[in-house]
């Protein structure tokens, strides 16, 4: 038996059920979760903000230890590396055919039957989807990996997805060594964003964020100065920081239509906005054709990431990274029987993250 915590809609109880863990099928891999950290996605479906499958078992911010391959199924790693029973590893959240046009056009992230886990209706097929459990199963196609050693298993669980999304974001911005960089939104991802950003060399890495907890977190992280969200002269003080040239790049993570349109009036002439946090519903934003074309901006949207990205967060915290504190970031810790309790604090705990754990 291995227990599994029902998501059965918004305002519902979450219920933690005990279930018989199926036997594996060809090219599938059981594996022990050891840490789950609640991200953000997963506290806008348990709020209702955002629609998701129910039943469900949430969570994809995954770490865990490999139990069993199942037949057929290769030892290597994503990256390469030969793998055995009892390794740490984590896996990217989105899952491709590798058939469609859009896995054979480098975009598995955006398969046409993508599978994601921790936001999939439980089913015979697959019921042990997501974090929140004491197992879970990798399905076919999934890019999996091992993890260093020096990576502490509940950081190793925020490079999936908060840090793979940040390094998929600086991936579409380009090289940002010697560039002037705007991270709007300092919460976990944000850190992310601005610690790889100066370890990539950016000359500034300026954040914005309306919570001072945030913005004094940021600092740690990398950035060179934090200003409050809130205030009236926003955009005039953040171009001031500039010679009013404005930033090379920005990446908007807050999913806030205010912080959109701060994206795009602060980027210069030329640079390019990279919008990552608009992934529920908000207010529409009046846009200004004729501004992108005079003042040449480049507007991108990045949306889930690419294997390649989780694997150079790995990369990231087992090297640079090690000098940041992410440890920092987890803000309380919860066994699997408390995951009602862990979403409660999860709520109250903006940029950082709850972990729960499995172990019995």
């Amino acid at each position: 038996m291995t227990r599994v915590v029902l998501f059965h809609g918004p305002n519902r109880p979450l219920e933690v059920r005990d279930i018989v863990a199926p036997p594996l099928a060809d090219r599938q891999i059981l594996v022990r979760v050891l840490a789950c950290t609640i991200c953000r996605s997963d506290l806008h479906t348990h709020a209702g903000r955002r629609p998701g499958p129910i039943p469900s078992i949430l969570g994809h911010e995954i770490v865990g230890r490999i139990e069993a391959f199942g037949p057929g199924t290769s030892p290597v790693d994503f990256a390469g590396n030969r793998a055995a029973v009892d390794d740490r590893v984590t896996w990217s959240i989105a899952v491709g055919c590798g058939d469609c046009y859009f896995c054979q056009h480098d975009l598995p992230q955006k398969c046409v039957r993508l599978y994601k886990y921790g936001h999939e209706a439980v089913s015979a097929a697959q019921s042990l989807g997501g974090g929140l459990a004491d197992h879970i199963v990798l399905i076919p196609n999934t890019a999996w990996l091992k993890i260093p050693d020096v990576i502490p298993t509940a950081v190793a669980s925020l490079a999936n997805c908060a840090g793979a999304t940040a390094a998929s974001a600086l991936r579409a911005a380009g090289a940002v060594a010697g560039q002037r960089v705007l991270v709007l939104g300092a919460g976990v991802l944000g850190v992310f964003a601005s610690a790889m950003a100066r370890s990539a060399g950016a000359q500034l890495v300026v954040a914005v964020d309306p919570l001072d907890t945030c913005r004094e977190r940021a600092l740690q992280f990398g950035a060179n100065a934090a200003h409050d969200a809130k205030q009236p002269d926003l955009v005039a003080a953040l171009l001031a920081t500039t010679d009013w040239l404005g930033f090379d790049v920005v990446l908007e993570l807050a999913g806030v239509t205010s912080s959109v349109a701060t994206a795009i009036a602060a980027v210069r002439t030329g640079g390019t906005a990279i919008l990552v946090g608009s992934v529920a519903q908000c207010d529409s934003l009046p846009l200004d054709p004729e501004q992108l074309v005079r003042r040449m901006i480049t507007l991108r949207g990045v949306h889930n990431y690419h294997p390649r990205d989780l694997q150079e967060t790995l990369h990231f915290l087992s090297g640079a990274g090690r000098m940041f504190p992410f440890a920092s970031l987890i803000a309380a810790e919860f066994g699997l029987e408390q995951a009602e309790k862990a979403f409660r604090v999860a709520h109250g705990q903006p940029g950082a993250r709850v972990c729960v754990t499995s172990v019995r």
